[in-house]
């Protein structure tokens, strides 16, 4: 059993260590099931890229921006959001830590 809040604590530290202001780590692996933790610093970004077949993002702590054809969401602490089925990337707003879940076949 993974503690969600002491992962976001650790890889938001990395994060702030890091020169691309970014730490994850994959925490759940089963099948086609992944769920990770991403933190990012405030102003970080995950550029855009491929969508799996399924996918939601939890946020842990802070803010971040999803962006995609589709348009702009902005997600808080507390909130879930599926990700769009296109390409899309990710804006930290605040220092943040979300929980990607995605299902990578069906």
């Amino acid at each position: 059993m993974e503690d969600l809040a002491a992962l976001a604590e650790h890889h938001l530290q990395l994060a702030r260590e890091d020169g691309h202001g970014r730490s994850a780590h994959l925490f759940l692996h089963d099948g086609p099931l992944r769920q990770s933790v991403i933190a990012l610093t405030a102003g970080s970004e995950l550029g855009e890229h491929d969508a799996p077949p399924a996918a939601s993002l939890h946020v842990l702590r802070g803010r971040v921006r999803v962006f995609s054809e589709e348009g702009e969401a902005e997600v808080a602490a507390g909130q879930v959001e599926r990700l769009p089925r296109v390409r899309h990337g990710l804006r930290a707003l605040d220092d943040s830590a979300v929980v990607l879940t995605t299902v990578t076949g069906i």
